[in-house]
């Protein structure tokens, strides 16, 4: 088990040490990655999750009903327990606090879902479309709050902020759904929800860039850590500790809560329990923002998944 846990962040490592080599001997420019971060954020992952989601069956989605309400509240409670420590206690900026939040939040279902969930529960079109919906209640139900921080902080600093937040909930809201990132899956649920299927011709017109999508965010990443120094200090451990153990034992209390046994008990805690995901900073890049302790936490996460997945995986293992 070791083995496959090693053989699926091993991707992980190598493309962002390929993009961290890339920007320290400049043959990529790391001060300045926003041709990059525009192929990764308005090309690359808005097809990939497109392509998941519209090939996601509807009725397979709302089978997985009780997937979604564990994933979603575990990520949610992590995300608003995460964000008021890291402003209140940390003092950071919202903007700062919002990409670390969604670092530690989103897993890393894109890169590591399929590799682990299917090691344990073996390959099938049930796994597949467990990852596909893990994809879509990321991309679709986590990644606004984020965008929608960010947008906040922007025209505040702008000057566009007139009223309480509420009152620029809509215009903040529009903003971030016009994005392509937020419309992408979101319209291939809304497509697989009404039974319009896409041309085959369509899918595989686009297949090309979705399948560099999380490669390029990973060396995106990589460019961009190469710019930094790592520092670890107390908001990065607690952020790693929070990721790789605490939340995955929030999804399984609420197993527990909610009288749910079987595989997607299993499914649930394993897929909580992958490694901090790479959205949140390449969020943060697109709109000027650097977080050092999400980059920090990422790769320290990614780390310590090889000790923190064996673990889960043997205490899951007595239910399925």
């Amino acid at each position: 088990m070791t083995y496959v846990i090693l053989y699926a962040l091993a991707p992980i490592f190598v493309i962002m040490i390929l993009g961290y080599f890339a920007g320290k001997s400049k043959m990529v420019e790391n001060q300045n990655v926003s041709l990059l971060n525009v192929f990764v954020m308005d090309f690359a992952l808005p097809a990939a999750l497109f392509t998941a989601t519209v090939q996601t069956p509807w009725r397979g989605i709302v089978g997985q009903s009780p997937l979604i309400l564990l994933l979603v509240l575990t990520m949610w409670i992590t995300y608003g327990a995460l964000y008021f420590l890291c402003t209140r206690v940390f003092k950071k900026s919202p903007q700062d606090a919002a990409v670390l939040t969604l670092t530690v939040a989103l897993p890393n279902y894109a890169a590591l879902g399929l590799p682990i969930l299917g090691s344990v529960l073996g390959e099938g079109a049930g796994t597949s479309l467990s990852v596909a919906v893990s994809i879509a209640c990321g991309s679709v139900l986590m990644t606004p709050f984020c965008l929608l921080i960010l947008e906040r902080e922007k025209a505040r600093a702008n000057g566009e902020s007139h009223g309480s937040a509420l009152t620029m909930l809509p215009i903040l809201m529009w903003r971030s759904i016009k994005k392509p990132i937020v419309w992408g899956p979101l319209l291939g649920v809304v497509l697989s929800a009404i039974g319009i299927k896409m041309p085959d011709i369509v899918l595989a017109s686009i297949k090309p860039l979705g399948l560099a999508a999380t490669a390029s965010a990973l060396f995106l990443t990589g460019v961009i850590l190469s710019a930094r120094k790592l520092k670890i200090n107390a908001a990065v451990l607690i952020s790693c500790v929070t990721k790789n153990l605490i939340q995955p034992f929030i999804a399984w209390g609420l197993v527990m809560a909610f009288g749910i046994s079987g595989e997607v008990a299993v499914t649930a805690i394993l897929m909580i329990a992958l490694s901090a995901g790479f959205f949140g900073i390449v969020f943060g890049n697109r709109f000027g923002v650097q977080s050092p302790d999400a980059e920090a936490s990422l790769l320290i996460s990614s780390i310590l998944a090889i000790l923190t997945l064996p673990l889960f995986i043997s205490l899951t293992a007595s239910m399925h």
